[in-house]
């Protein structure tokens, strides 16, 4: 299978995101990251100005019309990242056992977020720099919080701040947010990160902003997050475990678990996650991964992760066209093993609606069968999500009239979306299935394929219909 054709389905099931940056922002790099295997790219408004996404995203647009290939592009925003101020002595060393006074103003330490200051209890901690330095707070007022330290270390200006224990009342959206995420909305994005979620409240205001013009991608990088998981799922479109931050405020022996429980509640709610962060991260500076990295994508993959992420690999790397290949083959190999198919039956959710039967009943038909595909019909995705987190064993086309759903399907575990007409009658339905799967080289005149739609056609939640179609009818031209 030529990987360059616009037509070949990739040998896998789920999706690699790539993030942008220096590395890989020329029109050249971006080429080479697709044919590698990027599905998604993900603009980092933490870095690089408007300009630089502005000429990322018609360097994409320019891809996806040279391949016919519909292409995500997932605007990541910044979000209200917590750091201490500058120090006024600068850099110095603390020690364990020492005790600190942040403060509000100018001080021992500046901390110029008076939020803190009224969430914080004694016996809260305070991670710097990534969980390097790591204080435990002691006494506090309205502008000082005297602090013990844990850990010590080497203390810089302007490094992050975690708090694990105090739920913070900060702006889901900052007033950089707001202005970015207008702009990434005027390119026309396709989904939308929001970063440092801890209620599903937080997602109202960034959907109300929205309106449906881009999929909302909540990430799960605090633990009040966790608290309320169901809820947050429930409430966003997508979900991003973000094991950076959150590896930082929950024990580094947590995350792993944590990881498996949001990929089975995602697929339980039809809802594409993501697992993100140092993936690959010696590919930075090396042309390969560790072993302990190439296990932690496979574990992602085996867990039935929709998407697996690549952050600085491929946009500051060295390599970045090399981690993306490694990823494909990581995900491939993965796939092919044994045990993968039933890692993934084991974790199957549970058909509580008709629709959720009806698309369990597609791939149970498509696997007993032995048919070459499953083509779904959809005006909004809703299909082929619902498809997806049964994990198919076989290729799922979704058919859609609107390129803003076949491009967020870009995301979506084992979906390749095609853009086509709207469907408006039954006898048009096995016509325009066939024309999908010639058209990605699937099957021969001897197969067949299952098709779901809904009747009445074009109307959201009606998918109602499932048919066995034999491939080589003579009403095709």
């Amino acid at each position: 299978m030529n990987s360059q054709s616009p037509s070949a389905l990739r040998p896998r099931r789920a999706k690699i995101l790539a993030t942008v940056g220096p590395a890989s922002r020329s029109p050249e790099m971006l080429r080479r990251l697709f044919l590698a295997g990027a599905d998604t790219f993900r603009l980092n408004f933490s870095h690089g100005s408007h300009d630089d996404h502005r000429q990322s995203y018609a360097a994409i647009r320019a891809l996806e019309a040279e391949f016919g290939q519909p292409i995500g592009i997932l605007q990541d925003l910044q979000g209200p990242k917590i750091r201490i101020g500058q120090l006024p002595g600068g850099p110095r060393e603390v020690a364990p056992g020492e005790t600190l006074t942040l403060t509000l103003g100018t001080g021992d330490i500046p901390l110029p977020h008076p939020e803190i200051f009224a969430a914080i209890r004694p016996g809260h901690q305070l991670l710097i720099d990534d969980g390097r330095i790591r204080l435990e707070a002691m006494t506090h007022d309205a502008k000082t919080i005297t602090a013990r330290v844990v850990a010590g270390g080497r203390l810089l200006d302007r490094k992050g701040v975690n708090l694990p224990d105090t739920v913070v009342d900060l702006p889901a959206l900052t007033e950089k947010d707001r202005a970015d995420l207008e702009f990434g909305l005027s390119l026309g994005v396709d989904w939308v990160a929001l970063s440092f979620v801890q209620r599903p409240e937080d997602l109202a205001l960034a959907k109300s902003l929205i309106q449906g013009r881009a999929g909302l991608v909540a990430k799960i990088e605090k633990p009040s997050a966790l608290d309320s998981l169901a809820e947050i799922v429930a409430e966003a479109d997508a979900i991003m475990i973000a094991r950076g931050d959150l590896g930082v405020e929950i024990p580094p022996e947590d995350v792993p678990g944590r990881q498996k429980e949001i990929i089975r509640l995602c697929r339980q709610l039809d809802r594409p996650v993501i697992v993100a962060t140092q993936m690959l991260e010696s590919m930075i500076t090396t042309p390969t991964p560790t072993r302990a990295e190439a296990s932690d994508v496979a574990t992602a993959v085996y867990d039935g992760a929709d998407a697996v992420m690549l952050s600085a690999e491929t946009a500051s790397g060295q390599f970045p066209a090399e981690a993306v290949a490694m990823m494909d083959r990581i995900i491939r190999r993965t796939e092919a093993h044994p045990f993968y198919a039933a890692s993934l039956t084991a974790t199957a959710p549970r058909a509580d609606t008709a629709n959720r039967a009806i698309a369990e009943a597609a791939v149970d038909l498509a696997g007993s069968l032995d048919t070459s595909a499953i083509v779904a019909f959809s005006s909004t995705g809703a299909s082929g999500r619902r498809i997806a987190s049964y994990r198919a064993p076989r290729p799922t086309v979704l058919l859609t009239a609107d390129p803003a759903v076949a491009r967020r399907m870009s995301l979506v575990w084992g979906i390749r979306s095609l853009i086509d007409r709207e469907v408006t009658d039954h006898d048009t339905v096995p016509i325009m299935a066939e024309e999908a799967v010639r058209r990605l080289g699937i099957g021969d005149e001897r197969d067949s394929i299952v098709v779901v739609c809904g009747f009445p056609f074009g109307v959201p939640g009606t998918t109602n219909s499932i048919r066995v179609t034999p491939l080589g009818r003579k009403d095709i031209p």
